[in-house]
């Protein structure tokens, strides 16, 4: 090999490198502008706990939710339909799920979908301290989103599971997901490959709550159970969970 085609190689090679390198500070740099847009690395890492009620627009009809969070330790969603209610609860080692509309009675959510619901205890979510979580992530390029220009990010978890993650341009506020999954997280079937589907997620309107950005609306679009809006008139931070909140109860 002449030297001239060593130093093109050499050329060749460092361009691959440096082109990798700046890939991923934009990664991280994106990521870091979307926690500072939101508040702040800090103030994320400072909630403990998150409470959420509002209602919920779907198959035309609207149901009362509450969402219960405890970081690393609870995620529960409560709901009321028609005068009746039901929950579905994720802890890091149980779920249980009533559904009144299909059962009377409480079911154990199965241990492969549990683990899927599991990710809902991370209150700030799987992009803050990716790496630290064991993430990975890969700027994808833009894309447009309900007009608006976003950045693709798509992060892998440990367990291999994808989610892509669009983040506006302008305002670095996340405002779409899409991830594959089982569907509704009640306590029956497997959640196997072949019922999963692509559930779309969009966040809007945001409003400060502690000096923190939350979306206030959260919708999935689309016809089912799996599409509605829910959109939240309070959210609380930091505020003292009952333990009864972490069992099921009829």
């Amino acid at each position: 090999m002449t030297m001239k085609n060593i130093v093109l190689l050499v050329v060749f090679v460092l361009g691959i490198v440096f082109m990798q390198f700046a890939q991923a500070q934009s990664v991280d740099e994106i990521i870091n502008k979307y926690i500072d847009a939101r508040g702040g690395l800090e103030k994320l890492a400072a909630i403990n706990s998150v409470y959420m009620e509002g209602s919920r627009q779907m198959m035309g009809n609207e149901v009362a939710v509450r969402v219960t969070m405890v970081q690393g330790k609870l995620y529960r969603n409560d709901f009321e339909f028609g005068g009746t209610s039901g929950y579905t609860i994720v802890t890091p080692k149980e779920g249980w799920s009533l559904i009144p509309m299909r059962s009377q009675t409480v079911e154990a959510i199965p241990e492969e979908r549990l683990k899927a619901m599991q990710g809902q205890l991370d209150i700030a979510g799987p992009l803050v301290d990716y790496a630290g979580k064991g993430n990975k992530v890969e700027l994808m390029g833009k894309d447009t989103v309900d007009g608006k220009e976003a950045y693709k990010i798509k992060l892998t978890l440990p367990t291999g599971k994808d989610i892509t993650y669009f983040i506006d341009t302008k305002t670095s506020l996340l405002i779409q997901t899409k991830q594959m999954s089982a569907g509704m997280g009640g306590g029956r079937g497997t959640g196997s490959a072949a019922q999963e589907r692509e559930v779309i997620t969009n966040f809007s309107d945001y409003q400060l709550v502690d000096g923190i950005l939350f979306p206030h609306t959260i919708s999935n679009p689309g016809s089912g159970p799996m599409g509605g809006s829910t959109t939240f008139d309070k959210i609380e931070l930091n505020k003292s969970i009952d333990e009864s909140q972490y069992k099921p109860t009829k």
